[in-house]
């Protein structure tokens, strides 16, 4: 087998291995050469080539986000690691295993004027949960160093960075190691238990209990958990659509039945006791409620985190829902309460508004959403990208079989197709990219992907610009509006898809979209379906829409 020759390396590689980490994906450069040779040929790690390193680190994020397990990123010195911090932020937020390895130049050769060079040691300390900072000579410390920042991307779920210094030569190779590195096992320390009693003595008075779940993986809670809070007369449980949960009795539309609120609405609908569980919450009116209308004990469920998203925070549980719930509700009693019946009545009164109004609207971004979304394919992986897209979705219910994902960490337009395509990647199953056009315009070098999926599709809404702000206060049409928010276009993905090898179809009416939809999804090859929707008009629909629901 070939090794590097170089020592430092032997060792990252060597732990890397008994460690288990399998993924790597790797930028081309020299001053990594000695890992690259390594990584590649060795067995036990697959690797990919992605040449963009922003593209390259959220394609790792999508293949980490589906396998649960750390996926490792590669990069050569200098600027090349810089572009790995959207995704790094990203691993930050959503608590996905994200491992940057970065070669750098020898102390020694920092802020010198040697080309290629900057500041790389602690470059993500503000959003890494560990900095291995190594040295150029192998030693029990680095070996230390490796292995902490290994275990806590696991751990502690998020991104670690082990930055490595090589001194030239960089490309030599031997075939055995020189190395025994000292392995060991790392273990978190025990949680404090607390005495859940008290909580459920609460939860056993208050008649309005309201449980918030945002983005979580599929089958993250047991279903016989959320069968019983379903079907608790006190209790109203919300969901996104990136929970992944599923019940007849759950509130899925959150905007629909909210927003038409009137101020004694709210009132009646505040809760005593809210739960939140799961990743950031997508809703602005539920956040906006909350704060306004503030329970008086809110419990967030985490094994690790809790955000005081509603300042009103008041109990973190550091355990997992399954392991909360089966304790808690062992301890709860029936309350006499109408919360839940009087939540469903209005429920059921905003779904025939939803019908009424979607019957009569022309196309339009959200009526293209009504015809997508329950076309999406079952078993399927459906992935959205942020700003207006994942906020259509959120008004439309999807078959409970898809699983659903966005990248809500930070909520950023700026890697969601490279983030889709490492998932399709990751999971093997037949994945549909729900993007808009600033979006896909912004990650296009994702679809420079040698490793693409045959089952990959993307669903573009192409609206010419940024359109989620014609919805937002600050909407006027003045040239500033348009050329520095909305960021008005005329670009369609027609060239990328044929340079990239993506089939490609249009839509503009409904029949279109319907054929356009069904040729895509049986197509044996990657896909883009561009649908154009009129700018001026989707602002007024939805805005109309929400006026309509009262």
């Amino acid at each position: 087998m070939i090794y590097p020759k170089i020592p430092l390396a032997q060792s990252i590689l060597e732990i890397c291995k008994a460690k288990g980490l399998q993924h790597i994906v790797i930028s081309p450069g020299s001053r990594n050469a000695p890992l690259t040779i390594g990584f590649t040929n060795n067995p036990a790690f697959t690797c990919y080539s992605i040449a963009d390193e922003r593209c390259a680190a959220f394609f790792a994020l999508g293949m980490a986000q589906q396998l649960q397990q750390p996926v490792a990123v590669l990069c050569t010195s200098g600027s090349a690691l810089l572009n790995y911090y959207p995704a790094v932020a990203e691993a930050f937020y959503s608590e996905i295993p994200l491992v940057v390895i970065s070669a750098d130049r020898p102390h020694n050769k920092i802020d010198i004027g040697d080309g290629q060079t900057i500041r790389q040691e602690n470059v993500f300390a503000n959003h890494c949960l560990h900095n291995a900072n190594l040295t150029e000579l192998p030693s029990e410390e680095n070996d230390l160093k490796i292995q902490e920042a290994l275990f806590l991307a696991v751990a502690k779920r998020g991104p670690v960075h082990i930055n490595v210094p090589f001194e030239e030569p960089l490309y030599e190779t031997v075939e055995e190691v020189s190395v025994a590195p000292d392995l060991i096992e790392l273990f978190s320390e025990e949680k404090p238990k607390i005495d859940i009693a008290p909580f459920a003595a609460q939860w056993n008075t208050a008649k309005k209990k309201l449980i918030l779940i945002g983005g979580c993986d599929p089958d993250f809670i047991q279903q016989a958990v959320l069968d019983q809070l379903a079907n608790d007369n006190s209790v109203v449980v919300m969901t996104e659509v990136t929970s992944n949960v599923h019940h007849p009795n759950f509130i899925t539309n959150i905007d629909t039945v909210i927003t038409p609120f009137a101020e004694e609405d709210f009132k009646n609908f505040q809760p005593e006791i809210l739960i939140t569980i799961g990743g950031m919450i997508v809703s602005k009116r539920i956040k906006a409620f909350l704060r306004k209308y503030k329970p008086l004990q809110h419990w967030h469920i985490d094994e690790l985190r809790a955000y005081n998203t509603f300042d009103c925070l008041s109990q973190h549980f550091e355990m997992t829902p399954n392991a909360f719930f089966e304790e808690f509700l062992s301890k709860t009693m029936p309350v006499h309460s109408d919360y839940l019946q009087k939540t469903m009545e209005i429920r059921e009164f905003r779904a025939i508004k939803h019908r009424e109004y979607l019957s009569g609207i022309a196309f339009s971004d959200l009526k293209a959403f009504e015809l997508l979304l329950p076309k999406i394919p079952k078993e399927s992986q459906l992935q959205i990208s942020n700003s207006s897209a994942i906020r259509y979705a959120q008004l439309f219910a999807i078959d409970k079989s898809v699983a659903v994902f966005c990248n809500r960490g930070t909520s950023g337009i700026d890697g969601s197709t490279s983030t889709a395509i490492g998932a399709a990647v990751a999971s093997g199953k037949e994945t549909i990219l729900i993007t808009g056009d600033v979006s896909f315009l912004y990650d296009s070098n994702a679809l420079w992907n040698n490793y693409i999926p045959k089952n990959f599709k993307i669903i573009l809404v192409n609206n010419g610009g940024g359109g989620i702000f014609r919805i937002l206060p600050g909407h006027q049409e003045t040239a500033t509006f348009t050329t520095f928010f909305e960021t008005t276009h005329n670009l369609t993905a027609e060239h990328l898809a044929n340079m990239y090898g993506f089939q490609y179809e249009t839509a503009n009416t409904v029949q279109s979209l319907e054929t356009s939809l069904d040729t895509i999804l049986k197509s044996g090859k990657p896909s883009i379906l561009e649908i154009f929707t009129p700018t001026n008009v989707n602002n007024l629909l939805l805005l109309d829409y929400f006026k309509n629901l009262a």
